[in-house]
């Protein structure tokens, strides 16, 4: 079963858009009325992106790095936006020109190592991951390790894939990306019980989802335990009546 988490890119393209981020080693800024045009450009690209308006949104973000060509979140923002617009090549562009410009930038870089995993290209993914873990500013590597442990499943390379998990809970040991990606991962690789050991953590510290409700049917299935799978098949009717997994669960029988 495939569930999204938003440890890949969603949480970090949020932060991206959320603001400017700069920091003390980046490149020189511009004179004061060039910057604050660029920032203005880049504020309304930013808007114009998450709106889904690609097209103006490319325009704005292109006017921003005009002011500043050396604008890290401009460049990011108009990657993801070539991205949407199914142009990688200049995307891949602008995410080279974004860690270039600001090497510290753990954001960029780490949204760069995503496109590239989507690329298949996992090689140069990994090298950005590991940048972006082993910056000594990176206080939530953990996110990290786990965006680079579900690259490794997209490969597939699964032993490394776990070995990127267990370093995000090493790091955070109650890190629930992590704890969802360790129980997916141990039951496609046929490890019931560990899958549950997983799960169970998960669900210690976190509200359960339709999505989760019915992996946790699944893995109680292949661990034989009849009522804890049923178990979960009432909550998960109760809870979410309506729900994708609900109606798979009915129409299983």
């Amino acid at each position: 079963m495939n569930i999204k988490i938003s440890a890949l890119l969603g949480t970090m393209v949020a932060l991206m858009l959320a603001s400017c981020i700069t920091t003390t080693s980046g490149p020189p800024r511009p004179e004061p009325d060039k910057e604050a045009a660029a920032l203005q450009y880049y504020e309304l690209g930013a808007r114009y992106y998450k709106a889904g308006k690609f097209d103006v949104a490319r325009d704005r973000l292109e006017r921003a790095l005009e002011f500043d060509p050396k604008m890290a979140i401009a460049h990011s923002v108009l990657a993801l936006t070539y991205q949407e617009l199914d142009i990688p090549r200049l995307a891949k562009q602008h995410f080279e020109l974004a860690v270039r410009s600001e090497p510290r930038n753990i954001n960029a870089r780490n949204t760069y190592a995503v496109f590239l995993c989507q690329q298949r290209e996992f090689k140069e993914a990994r090298k950005q991951f590991e940048r972006a873990i082993k910056n000594p500013e990176n206080d939530d590597s953990e996110l990290m390790m786990t965006n680079a442990g579900v690259c490794m499943v997209q490969k597939p390379d699964l032993v490394e894939a776990e070995v990127y998990f267990r370093r995000a809970l090493t790091e955070k040991p109650n890190h629930p990306e992590a704890l969802l990606q360790m129980a997916l991962l141990k039951r496609q690789t046929g490890d019931p019980l560990l899958a549950r050991a997983f799960l169970q953590r998960y669900l210690a510290s976190n509200a359960a989802s339709a999505a989760i409700l019915y992996l946790a049917v699944q893995i109680e299935k292949d661990n034989g335990d009849a009522r804890a799978s049923m178990a979960f098949s009432n909550q998960l009717r109760r809870d979410f009546p309506a729900s994708a997994e609900a109606k798979s669960l009915t129409e299983a029988g």
